[in-house]
């Protein structure tokens, strides 16, 4: 599996170095919104995003459909929800973000954050396009707490199920060097995430970048994948191995995924 090298900037240097406190704060959260969008995002960062009732969705879906890149008809945007550089995300028809749920596209790329049609994000998720797109395919049903991590690009196939607390992508550090901390050698991605179409993640489980896992996989609850799988496999365990292959015969598969 190839490796490929982030160009990750430092967390600190990106709040604290380079230009004014306002330019920072513009280039962090909005990104390159012109000046009346900026206004908006600041309306809608001040006065709507903890707005309560069906008043509070109503300008909150308003305010979205100027600010995101696109946006379909029947969106629901939860309280507390924060989208950052929001013109490089799109929700298709029918998509609902819970409470408090936290979107980033800074790093996105020309694809961006795409949530297609019917997709559900249920609280508390975290969506960082920082290194690479987020596709999300129509009905993707994610649960609570979950996080996607994009180092290279993740894509989820349609009608795929995602427990809560489960975590996508992610890159991985360089930690060759023995006489320096592993934060300074810098960051690396193995490729990017794909899951096929009809899939279920259990609670908890862990899919790393680089892994490719076919139709209809089931990834068993706590489960870690760090390699591919096939079509309508079954995997369990951490690193996680094929326990069978859904409507074969045999109960196991061996191998690992």
């Amino acid at each position: 599996m190839n490796k490929r090298d982030i160009a990750k900037q430092d967390l600190g240097e990106q709040l604290h170095g380079g230009g004014s406190a306002f330019a920072r704060y513009r280039r962090k959260a909005v990104g390159e919104l012109s000046l009346s969008g900026f206004l908006l995002y600041e309306l809608f960062a001040l006065l709507l995003v903890d707005l309560g009732g069906a008043l509070g969705y109503a300008l909150r879906k308003m305010a979205a459909g100027r600010l995101l890149r696109s946006a379909g008809s029947g969106l629901i945007l939860g309280r507390g929800v924060v989208l950052r550089h929001p013109g490089k995300i799109s929700v298709g028809q029918r998509v609902a973000i819970d409470d408090h749920s936290f979107i980033d596209g800074s790093g996105s790329g020309e694809i961006g954050v795409v949530l297609g049609d019917g997709v559900l994000l249920s609280r508390n998720c975290v969506v960082l396009g920082k290194n690479g797109h987020v596709v999300l395919g129509e009905r993707v049903d994610v649960g609570v707490n979950t996080v996607f991590a994009s180092a290279s690009g993740i894509r989820v196939g349609a009608a795929t199920i995602i427990a809560g607390n489960c975590y996508l992508g992610g890159g991985r550090y360089h930690h060759e060097e023995l006489d320096r901390p592993i934060m300074d050698q810098g960051a690396y991605s193995r490729g990017e995430l794909v899951i096929g179409e009809g899939c279920w993640l259990g609670a908890g489980a862990v899919v790393l970048d680089g892994v490719r896992l076919g139709k209809g996989v089931i990834v068993g609850a706590g489960a870690v994948v760090t390699r591919d799988a096939p079509d309508y496999a079954v995997l369990v365990g951490a690193p996680a191995r094929i326990l069978r292959i859904r409507g074969v015969d045999s109960p196991s598969h061996g191998g690992m995924a």
